[in-house]
């Protein structure tokens, strides 16, 4: 894969990461623009995820896969859970909360995790599906051949939906209490869903890497299509995939998929003729932006008082101060940020090649 392949990427997973701040904006926006960024931003990063997947397929591959996916997500997961929680816990102390039983209660919600995570762990469920989701595709990699493996994504898809609609209309009440009576830790149901989108990644790898015009006008007019007919009320969608919110078979698929392949083509065709490194920062520092943003709105919106630019701002450049400070100043700092790279095996030189 060559560089500028990565530099689109990159592009595009740092403008998926400033939706992923707005979209957590507490205010109100005049524009349904919350409701569009959900439609989706987060089936957009299973889909890049799921492009630079490597099946495991010979024999002792699999191990060295799993822990090198560990490291890189569970162990950062781990850190800021910790780092949060202790300085939550202080300020919690601080303003005289001295009660054991409300610590256990949160720590408990802490380790199951997922949707029950709530306030500054709202974004944590994200990183403990997708590493399932890596694990079941690895699975079904290995395991079974292509026809199979299309089976079982279509058997995952329609159990999501069917766990979906059980929550929305059977239980019933707003999409975050109805999903949360359905026990699960860290989310590890929404890799049902989440599976599939990854594996749209996968297979249409060489779609994606090079987004051709039909493509790309496809998408947008299925993008176009969907915005206009949710305006004009003739349907009122949502996707929420940390509280099971997926209930249209059809249009789970065709609308984020459709905003998707926009957002790819329209960032592979500006970074032609234009240098965003500014979004390729923004990247470089997506794992802090991701834990904090919503941590550090907790923390200064008591002091000061700003709309949805500001909290924008801050939702991106303290958690990117963070980051460099975590580099530089913490031991293993770089490994808490995810920059774990297993070292490789020496291989004995050829005699031949001598």
């Amino acid at each position: 894969m060559d560089k500028k392949r990565l530099t689109w990427v990159d592009i595009t997973k740092g403008f998926l990461m400033i939706l992923v701040v707005i979209g957590h904006f507490p205010g109100q926006l005049d524009f349904p623009f919350g409701k569009y960024i959900y439609w989706f931003h987060m089936p957009a990063f299973f889909i890049l995820s799921g492009m630079f997947f490597k099946p495991m397929l010979e024999k002792g591959q699999l191990k060295p896969a799993i822990h090198k996916r560990f490291m890189q997500l569970i162990v950062p997961y781990l850190f800021f859970l910790v780092t949060i929680t202790v300085v939550r816990y202080g300020m919690e102390i601080g303003s005289g909360n001295l009660d054991v039983s409300w610590y256990l209660n949160d720590l408990w919600t802490l380790v199951i995790g997922g949707r029950f995570a709530r306030g500054a762990y709202g974004v944590f469920w994200f990183v403990t599906t997708l590493f399932f989701t890596h694990l079941f595709f690895l699975w079904m990699t290995k395991y079974f051949n292509r026809t199979k493996q299309l089976l079982i994504l279509v058997f995952f898809y329609l159990v999501a939906h069917a766990e979906s609609l059980f929550a929305m209309r059977v239980i019933g009440g707003p999409p975050d209490e109805a999903s949360q009576t359905i026990p699960m830790i860290w989310n590890m149901d929404v890799a049902l869903m989440a599976i599939v989108y990854f594996a749209i990644g996968y297979y249409m790898k060489d779609i994606w890497m090079n987004m051709t015009k039909p493509w790309l006008i496809s998408g947008l007019i299925g993008s176009i299509t969907a915005v206009s007919l949710d305006w004009f009320k003739v349907i009122d969608y949502h996707l929420s995939m940390k509280f099971l919110r997926y209930e249209h078979v059809l249009l789970d698929l065709i609308i984020p998929l459709s905003f998707t392949i926009v957002f790819v083509g329209a960032f592979q065709l500006i970074g032609r003729h234009m240098s965003l490194n500014w979004l390729q920062k923004i990247e470089k520092h997506s794992i802090a932006i991701m834990y904090l943003h919503i941590f550090t709105d907790i923390v200064l919106n008591d002091y000061f008082k700003y709309g949805i630019i500001g909290f924008t701002a801050l939702g991106l450049v303290i958690p990117i101060i963070a980051s460099i400070l975590i580099q530089k100043l913490v031991p293993y700092g770089k490994l808490f940020l995810g920059g774990f790279s297993p070292k490789k095996r020496k291989t004995p030189a050829n005699p031949a090649m001598n």
